[in-house]
């Protein structure tokens, strides 16, 4: 937890880099939509959404304040969000979340498959107990909900019908990095990064396979490779353990 600090040096490097940034792919213009951790807001998402916009895509933040959850109503407004998103484009949406945002990300997936163009989730734990991590007390007590919720466990496990990349960090102080391996398929990958939890958001290295992943054509999806910048900059997820 103590490593979580650098999370304000990460965030640095990704300002101090911002002109080498300009040089990742540009996108096609299509919707992206980015949720928040818990307990943050749509401001812990601003240089993310920055950089994105950036990049030429339509990017919007989920709108609803602090994340406690799945409180009343808040599934039934991501819905109905990422369907107006959907109809006012015609397009499908990338949908981006960052830990707890993450979670909700894979379920927008899992139950409307068909509006949605790929997930990238941050530091997200969709396996192994809900309890590894650091966070899961205050996320019943802010929730109302029990972190080991199995119905919402079988919407979120399961790896999407998308494209679906899992970004996750060794180092992270707060989720246990093991909750948050995706299984590689067909559409389906981890990229690992050397970064704080609370930092993932604003992480160069994130925005670089970001601006990667989200530029790739519709229907023509390729597994990441980070190798032209090294293994100090994307470690191989799939080494020994």
């Amino acid at each position: 937890m103590l490593a979580e600090a650098r999370a304000l040096y990460e965030a640095g490097a990704a300002v101090a880099l911002w002109p080498a940034l300009q040089l990742t792919p540009r996108g096609d213009g299509h919707t992206v939509l980015v949720l928040p951790g818990l307990g943050a807001t749509d401001r812990s998402t601003h240089l993310m959404r920055r950089f994105l916009k950036g990049r030429g895509y339509d990017v919007h933040g989920w709108g609803l304040g602090h994340n406690l959850g799945p409180r009343d109503g808040v599934e039934d407004h991501l819905l109905r969000r990422l369907k107006e998103l959907h109809s006012t484009s015609g397009r499908k949406v990338s949908v981006i979340g960052w830990s707890l945002g993450g979670v909700f990300a894979r379920m927008l997936a899992s139950l409307q498959p068909e509006l949605v163009r790929s997930v990238v989730t941050l530091g997200t734990p969709f396996t192994g107990t809900p309890r590894a991590t650091r966070a899961w007390q205050v996320y019943e007590t802010v929730s109302g909900q029990p972190a080991d919720d199995q119905a919402r466990r079988h919407l979120v496990a399961p790896t999407p019908p998308v494209p679906t990349t899992s970004i996750f960090s060794r180092s992270d102080g707060v989720v246990s990095w093991r909750c948050s391996v995706e299984q590689p398929g067909a559409a389906a990958e981890n990229i690992e990064v050397l970064a704080s939890h609370l930092g993932l958001g604003a992480h160069p290295a994130v925005f670089y396979a970001l601006a990667d992943r989200l530029a790739q054509p519709q229907g023509e999806w390729r597994p990441f490779d980070g190798s032209r910048l090294g293994a100090l900059v994307f470690p191989d997820p799939a080494r020994v353990k």
